[in-house]
């Protein structure tokens, strides 16, 4: 799940993972103080596993107003780790003999609902777990009221009004495609199937064995007391309320719970899961990349493999992982729209670099002052530019104001999403004449127009 800003993201895998440690190193902790002053990220909790013994740090707040720190308690939402759960739901089932995973959704649909087929195959189980299901990444019925909170609004009858118009564009199981639809329906399947509520299903197969007591969608007063805020920047952002796809990404958690979810995925716990937990494992797309379990995703490093998912919603940015057949885990939470991926997969693998936080430097008012204006990057997307004593920020059509940081005299960076603004400014010209956004390998120019 990801917001609907002008936000491209991109997992970088590093390569090997070396001898793990108990302590989080100084280098770790400097990058995230760096994140935390420089305004990438509004708090971050970390948890560092081997076996039964774990090592938490904390920085930042859980709200700019407020000033309350974060921490292993505070509550996150944990956005497309949720599909993880839903995968061991599945997995649960299956070893239980309740069902299979080459069982065609069909079975599990209501009988006025059919589900599209292509060339005589159906949609298995195991499809809509693993991304091969051919459905896409959202609904085209997805057309939320509040885009602030996308998912509220969307009903089981839109799910099922989706699925039974869909033409297939190509054939099942041929191709990976990243689907929130496809896990939220799988989730609601197995939901339905036991006459529950997903998160009263998840709760009482996952949270309750587990004892993850501040686990679940609904927010109770405890957890809502500790309730990190999600943020965009420096702007606090609606939390996201997801109820038909709650599957794919509705689940809340907090850093202590998902280090007992984490152990007992890795066998360090004992848990009668454990069967459904090593299932969902399981590479089911065995010499394809990428590699693909029951709602987890695989990653090879160096001769082993990190078993891993990130998670996104609105305001927040999350990261679970181990390295299978060990006991070396983490768990990285942030209530910030800023990914943390690189933490935890530098934690599980110490040679795959941080993120290099850039710092800002001091521009003198007057070159500032030549940048405020509005730019057009496009006919109808116009960047506006203000100043406030030294602070530039931007804003475009439709969308928040974010601050931008000076890395030179002319280029200026967002700590709320990975992009650059270049502003260009001919020898002893008044103003600028344009603006151009560096992102993700994409340039635009825009004409100053006003």
């Amino acid at each position: 799940m990801k917001p609907k800003i002008f936000l491209l993201t991109l997992l970088l895998f590093a390569t090997a993972v070396a001898a793990f440690a108990q302590q989080i190193s100084e280098e770790v902790k400097a990058n995230i103080q760096a994140r935390i002053t420089n305004g990438m990220n509004t708090g971050i909790v970390i948890a560092l596993i081997d076996g039964e013994k774990e090592v938490y740090y904390s920085a930042g707040v859980k709200s700019l107003v407020t000033r309350e720190p974060v921490n292993e308690n505070s509550v996150f939402e944990i956005g497309s780790i949720s599909k993880t759960f839903t995968g061991i739901l599945l997995a649960d089932q299956v070893v239980k003999g309740e069902l299979k995973l080459d069982d065609p959704i069909q079975k599990y649909l209501p009988a006025d609902i059919t589900a599209p087929t292509r060339n005589g195959a159906s949609i298995t189980l195991q499809h809509l777990a693993n991304h091969t299901s051919s459905l896409p990444r959202m609904p085209d019925n997805f057309r939320p009221a509040n885009p602030a909170n996308p998912f509220a609004d969307y009903t089981e009858a839109q799910l099922y009004e989706f699925l039974r118009s869909h033409k297939l564009s190509r054939d099942i199981g041929s191709q990976y495609e990243y689907s929130n639809y496809a896990v939220g329906l799988l989730g609601h399947l197995l939901a339905r199937k036991n006459s529950k509520t997903y998160e009263q299903l998840m709760i009482d197969v996952i949270a309750k064995p587990l004892d993850m007591t501040n686990t679940g969608i609904t927010l109770t007063p405890a957890m809502q007391k500790d309730l990190a805020l999600g943020h965009v920047g420096n702007i606090q952002v609606e939390n996201w309320d997801i109820v038909s796809l709650a599957g794919a990404g509705g689940i809340r958690s907090t850093t202590v719970d998902m280090v007992k979810y984490v152990r007992a995925n890795m066998g360090a716990v004992k848990s009668k899961l454990y069967p459904a937990m090593q299932l969902s494992h399981k590479n089911t797309r065995d010499g394809n990349t990428p590699g693909v379990g029951l709602g987890w995703h695989l990653m090879p490093v160096s001769g082993e493999e990190i078993v891993w998912h990130n998670g996104g919603t609105g305001g927040y940015r999350t990261f679970i992982g181990f390295v299978r057949g060990t006991t070396k885990g983490v768990v990285v939470l942030s209530n910030s729209a800023n990914s943390v991926d690189d933490i935890g997969i530098h934690l599980l693998a110490p040679s795959s670099p941080l993120k290099t936080i850039d710092k800002p430097v001091e521009v003198d008012a007057a070159i500032l002052d030549k940048y405020v204006g509005k730019y057009a990057l496009t006919p109808t997307f116009i960047l506006t530019v203000t100043r406030s004593g030294t602070q530039l920020k931007a804003q475009a059509t439709g969308q928040s104001e974010f601050p931008i940081y000076a890395k030179s005299n002319e280029v200026f960076y967002y700590t709320a999403v990975p992009a650059q603004l270049t502003f260009n400014v001919s020898q002893d010209a008044a103003t600028a004449e344009s603006v151009t956004l560096d992102q993700n390998g994409m340039k635009i120019t825009g004409k100053r127009v006003e």
